[in-house]
């Protein structure tokens, strides 16, 4: 009897654990948190284009186990974020609040959504990634237009509404059915920040601020709707197609085939930091 009653015992202890096992399997394992902050005016259309980029993460998130979760702040939070900590910052502020958001939050991507100062890329801030184009860029790719056609004036934009190939028709309904407005080149460079990290999170699998800045700075492949592979360059800057406008019409893409091949990101704008200036004594 006593044997019998082990047996039982053993019996029931198996199929205890079997059921704990069961139920463990078919649990969906916690979802990877991905804290984000915007600084900036919350009517700024670069807000709207990070609040596409965060809806469209957690739509592709619901299959990675990936929530995104956005706080915006005004611009005088110019402050270190810690509560909780983000993995990337999203900003339509001021050079010189920038250089100061970078230094505070060391490690941590900060992406120049709206600023196209040249000087502040010539700092070659670690951590600040410059989204927008800045002012060299649209000014080579208005001379490599003008090379090729004489008098021509146009506009250099990073984004329009009207921009169908590649994806972008769609891209384009989808902002105006979510703002019902267009997409300007501040909501472009937002949309497109967002969509650089949140496809960063899916590949690394992490939400760690420093392994994500690792992976933009040195493995990051980037479409943008724009038809060529984009990476980040030494100063921080995204090299990018622009398009080239007269009136509200587009008339063509920089760089400008004919002038330069249509690769050649680094024709527009400085690819390099500044070389370090030598003293006397070196």
């Amino acid at each position: 009897m006593i044997l019998i009653r082990l047996l039982l015992c053993a019996a029931a202890v198996l199929s205890l654990n079997a059921a704990v096992r069961s139920t463990h399997a078919t649990e969906t394992p916690a979802a990877l948190e991905v804290h984000l902050a915007y600084i900036g005016d919350d009517e700024h259309s670069a807000l709207l284009g990070v609040s596409q980029g965060v809806a469209e993460g957690n739509q592709q998130g619901q299959f990675l186990g990936q929530r995104y979760l956005l706080e915006v702040l005004p611009d005088e939070h110019i402050v270190t974020i810690k509560d909780p900590a983000p993995s990337a910052i999203f900003a339509a502020v001021d050079a010189g609040s920038l250089r100061l958001l970078s230094e505070l939050n060391p490690g941590v991507p900060v992406f120049n959504l709206v600023e196209e100062t040249e000087d502040l890329r010539a700092l070659c801030l670690a951590n600040l990634l410059h989204v927008i184009p800045d002012e060299k860029m649209r000014s080579d790719a208005i001379v490599q237009w003008q090379t090729k056609n004489p008098g021509d004036a146009v506009e250099a934009r990073a984004w329009h509404p009207e921009f169908e190939k590649y994806a972008g028709r769609q891209l384009n309904d989808r902002f105006t059915r979510a703002f019902d407005q267009g997409m300007d080149d501040y909501a472009w460079a937002g949309w497109a920040a967002t969509k650089m990290l949140t496809d960063s999170v899916a590949r690394t699998g992490t939400a760690d601020a420093g392994a994500l800045l690792k992976y933009l700075k040195s493995d990051l492949e980037f479409d943008g709707q724009k038809g060529v592979t984009m990476n980040f360059r030494a100063n921080g800057q995204l090299r990018q197609v622009l398009l080239l406008v007269k009136g509200e019409e587009i008339v063509g893409e920089a760089p400008v085939r004919g002038v330069t091949t249509a690769e050649d990101l680094d024709s527009l704008g400085r690819a390099h930091c500044p070389a370090p200036r030598q003293t006397a004594q070196q």
